[in-house]
């Protein structure tokens, strides 16, 4: 049976062996600020160890600025917060020139905006106007940015959490569809259990606050991405991801509510998307290859964002997630 990616020769294991023991202490460190989100965490680290850019989606008060200030700071990276509003305008993200006048004369000076950092928050990206998210959106994609004719390249690595609050809509501007496709992964931020909120109230109202520690730094963090590329995707791994993208799409699936619900599919950029988060998730749970319950695990927060359903005038339909998650059974 072949496989995609690298053969697991030994240097790759010590590598992955290594790259396991520091990854369980990074996610230590989160959980140290971070209470009861391991899902949200493994799903945040996943995006970032595949060298995408996740959009987090919960209501306010979820601590999604407390988790992205936390694994920048258990990183090792520089990072950044950026809030979102109706008048921001895209040199308020990307920087701008400026006339400097000296002894020697007068010129221009680019300065530097938010997004030259390694780690950046983009708060409630949809509060702004979409010509400031497709600036955002286009320096996400191409790693540099463009201002009057000279092109900077933005820090390694470089990656954007992006959140939306989904109780407001009034004043936002929601995203379209084929900028949603630049995220690696969607990842829902739920309200905390009994426990889980019991400790928020008794650790997160006291005197103390706990110190993270950096575990990883940027050149550190490049090498476990490369590493991630180079792991090995057994063949079936590689078919149930074909089976589960294929089997979205209306033109292509023999699923009956896909045919009759589904306006439109996911890309192969989907597939890209699933395939590199599985390498990381199985990565992150101490194992040199993904397996099938990686794709069953991602696949919402991978084509969530990527499919739509048609109108449903009964709203009995069911919901997009259950129908991923279906689909993703019956593919795996």
């Amino acid at each position: 049976m072949s496989e995609v990616a690298s053969s697991s020769s030994p240097d790759i294991v010590k590598e992955a062996d290594a790259a396991v023991q520091l990854l369980a202490q990074v996610r230590a460190e989160i959980g140290k600020v971070v209470f009861g989100q391991e899902r949200v965490v493994e799903l945040v680290l996943s995006t970032i160890l595949a060298g995408g850019h996740a959009l987090l989606i919960g209501a306010p008060g979820l601590a999604k600025t407390k988790l992205v200030e936390t694994t920048a700071r258990a990183l090792g990276l520089d990072w950044g917060r950026v809030q979102f509003t109706p008048d921001l305008m895209p040199s308020d993200i990307l920087g701008s020139e400026i006339l400097d006048e000296t002894a020697s004369g007068r010129s221009f000076r680019f300065v530097k905006g938010p997004i030259f950092t390694s780690l950046l928050m983009a708060d409630e990206i949809n509060r702004a106007s979409p010509r400031t998210q497709s600036a955002l959106l286009q320096a996400m994609q191409e790693r540099h940015v463009t201002v009057a004719g000279a092109s900077y390249d933005l820090p390694k690595p470089f990656h954007v959490l992006a959140t939306q609050n989904p109780i407001e809509q009034e004043g936002t501007y929601p995203l379209p569809e084929a900028q949603l496709d630049r995220f690696l992964l969607k990842v829902d931020v739920t309200y905390p259990d009994l426990e889980t909120e019991r400790r928020i109230l008794v650790e997160t109202t006291g005197l103390g606050d706990q110190v993270v520690r950096p575990v990883l730094d940027a050149e550190k963090l490049i090498a476990i991405q490369s590493l991630v590329r180079r792991m090995t995707v057994p063949e079936k791994v590689l078919e149930a991801i074909l089976r589960l993208i294929r089997s979205a799409r209306p033109e292509q699936s023999d699923h009956p509510q896909v045919k009759k619900r589904v306006d439109w599919g996911p890309s192969p950029r989907a597939g890209q998307a699933l395939m590199l988060a599985a390498r990381s998730r199985a990565l992150l749970r101490g194992r040199l290859a993904p397996s099938l319950d990686d794709i069953e695990a991602l696949a919402e927060p991978a084509l969530g964002h990527r499919m739509a359903l048609a109108y449903d005038p009964t709203g009995q339909g069911g919901s997009l997630s259950a129908l991923i998650q279906e689909l993703a059974a019956k593919a795996a």
